[in-house]
Order: structure tokens, then C-alpha cells, then sequence
């Protein structure tokens, strides 16, 4: 856990920035267009095909980093990131390009109070 001393936010930004270069590659790029593509606007699609290419590309990036390239790795290193969000806006604007690559907008209709 020495990758745990050294975290701050600057290593924070520096992996989201590594993590958002590795998703632009070409080849990662057309594997999520292709993805993408497949889901269409549908959200449950995009959970089954987009999110765990974008989760394969993050372990890859945060395993270079000393952090566990397995799940728990993810959870720990995303949890940090979101308490460090609070109070730095290059961390929280980094994650939301991030998590723009495999959300899509969300709609809402703000002449209803319920979503439907």
C-alpha cells in the first residue's frame, strides 16, 4: 500500500489525465465508438458494453500507478478521487470528462417532478 503515501491530488490528476490519453487512442477509441454504436442511446446497453471497456482501460492505467489492477484497486482509487473532488475543481472536472466517455446526457424533463 507505499502507492497510498505518495497520492495526492496532483498524482490524482496526473492518473485521471493518463486514464482519459489512454481512452483516446485510436484503437481504444474505435473499440468504444464501436461499443457505443452498439448500445445506441440506451443506458443499460452502454452498462453491458461501454462500461467495462472504459473499466478494462482504467485498471490498466491505475495498475502503472502501484494501485491493484483488480476491482477493489478501482473502488479504492475512485473513492479517493471523488473525496478529492470536493475541494479541487481540475479533479472534479477530470472525472466528469471521464464519466461523460461512459454516461450518457441524461434528459429530464423539468416540467415533471418525476422521472420516469
Amino acid at each position: 500500500m507505499s502507492y497510498l503515501a505518495n497520492f495526492n491530488n496532483e498524482s490524482a490528476k496526473q492518473i485521471l489525465m493518463d486514464i482519459i490519453r489512454t481512452v483516446n487512442q485510436p484503437e481504444n477509441c474505435k473499440r468504444l465508438s464501436e461499443a457505443k454504436a452498439s448500445a445506441g442511446k440506451e443506458m443499460i446497453l452502454m452498462m453491458q458494453h461501454v462500461f467495462p471497456l472504459v473499466m478494462q482501460l482504467q485498471l490498466e492505467v491505475i495498475k502503472s500507478h502501484g494501485f491493484p489492477g483488480n476491482r477493489e484497486g478501482l473502488v479504492q482509487f475512485s473513492q479517493l478521487v471523488r473525496e478529492m473532488e470536493r475541494d479541487d475543481m481540475d479533479i472534479a472536472r477530470l472525472r466528469s470528462q471521464l464519466r461523460a466517455i461512459y454516461l450518457p446526457p441524461i434528459s429530464i424533463n423539468t416540467t415533471n417532478d418525476i422521472l420516469i
